[in-house]
């Protein structure tokens, strides 16, 4: 049987022009096709509005999936790494924030497989006990390479260093050339991860888990690039292939 692979929902903040409705729910449609592509049954997991429901909802959700992807999205609240906003902060979504840092203790609690993309990279983090650089231009004068790319976001546009003898490493090998879309990332690493790949400037690109389970975090959008990088693909094909175990 296919195993079930849920992702996180982010909301539209203005309506479309199919859905004339504002935050209504929505989720990547290249995570979907991946997911498909690789043998799983993707769903949705939208986040509630009121966050005092949080916690119960992640737990019931838990039992409904095999595997978990935490897509990209909005910046994380820093007061959930006891840190105030700086100006350059873009928008965050707190009742999001809330869900996906319960979805992520009570996956890891049930000891489900996690693949984390971009934004899920460091939201895992902050789950995890760490902090993030709330602006890498602000906040890290070593970072010199473009991380918010003017390409199209499907284009790879800089290189990663990977560490030898990690499960990134057995995808792609001790480098790879990938696609960047943010301007936040790790700063702190949590307890129970710990760093696989970097930029060539330092900046944190992916991390694993050092426990048993399953979870493999990178800064970058494999989903945009597997239809052209299929090594990219195998990012989710790890995930279902644990899933499925």
């Amino acid at each position: 049987m296919r195993p079930i692979i849920a992702m996180t929902g982010d909301s539209l903040v203005e309506p479309s022009a199919i859905i004339n409705l504002r935050n209504a729910d929505m989720a990547p449609n290249m995570i979907k096709n991946a997911i498909v592509k690789t043998g799983g049954v993707p769903i949705i997991l939208p986040f509630p509005e009121d966050d005092s429901l949080s916690d119960t909802l992640a737990q019931a959700a838990v039992a409904t999936f095999d595997g978990l992807i935490l897509p990209g999205g909005p910046d994380v609240d820093p007061t959930l790494y006891h840190e105030e906003p700086i100006p350059q902060m873009g928008r965050a979504t707190y009742p999001k924030d809330l869900f996906e840092l319960a979805l992520i203790k009570a996956t890891i609690a049930a000891q489900k497989p996690i693949l984390a993309i971009c934004r899920g990279i460091q939201i895992l983090n902050v789950a995890l006990g760490g902090t993030l650089y709330q602006d890498l231009a602000a906040q890290n004068p070593q970072s010199t390479i473009r991380h918010a790319q003017a390409a199209p976001g499907q284009y790879p546009t800089h290189h990663i260093k990977i560490q030898p003898e990690c499960a990134l490493a057995q995808i792609f090998g001790t480098q790879a050339y990938v696609n960047s879309r943010h301007h936040q990332a790790i700063n702190q690493v949590a307890p129970g991860l710990k760093v696989t790949a970097t930029a060539y400037d330092g900046v944190i690109e992916a991390v694993e888990s050092t426990s048993e389970v399953p979870i493999i975090g990178v800064q970058w959008h494999p989903e945009n690039m597997w239809p052209e990088h299929p090594e990219q693909l195998e990012l989710f094909a790890q995930l279902v292939q644990q899933a499925q175990a």
